[in-house]
């Protein structure tokens, strides 16, 4: 036997596989320690630099009105708030500007074009003190996103 045939002849069989729920729409983001108010939260709302921060602020009391279920905890230095353990939104301060970030930006529907990056999953809005955003839309994207948490929570149950 040639040595071409016998390695035709080794080749591994294909085994079908299910990737099914490894698609960005099935996973989510969990987090232990998530608790209803986390003061570590609190005092990083409270920080500097305060227009930042109080921006920064606003957007993440409207997180914790989503819903009884809403978590927060500190998470590589940023508020977080979760549905249960499972992560949906974040905001941050940088030099200039504060994201609005959201762990499942991906599958949000976005008509008013406030998303960016370019992630698998993740998608955040970026604002700036001087720079009028269009607050509704940026209310709705919060809201869906916790809604396509909390289903995806129940889901997975």
């Amino acid at each position: 036997m040639s040595v071409r045939k016998a390695i035709r002849k080794s080749k591994p069989r294909r085994l079908p596989i299910d990737l099914s729920g490894l698609g960005a729409r099935d996973e989510l983001f969990r987090l232990s320690g998530a608790r209803k108010r986390d003061p570590a939260v609190e005092l990083w709302l409270s920080g500097e630099p305060a227009e930042l921060r109080s921006l920064a602020r606003t957007w993440f009391q409207l997180m914790r009105k989503c819903g009884n279920d809403v978590k927060e905890l500190m998470h590589d230095g940023c508020p977080v708030a979760c549905v249960e353990d499972a992560a949906f939104a974040y905001v941050n301060t940088f030099k200039h500007h504060v994201n609005v970030g959201f762990f499942n930006g991906a599958v949000l529907e976005d008509g008013s074009g406030l998303l960016e990056g370019s992630g698998k999953r993740m998608r955040h809005v970026k604002l700036k003190p001087e720079l009028r955003r269009d607050v509704q839309s940026l209310g709705r994207l919060i809201e869906a996103s916790y809604a396509n948490t909390r289903a995806r929570l129940k889901d997975a149950r």
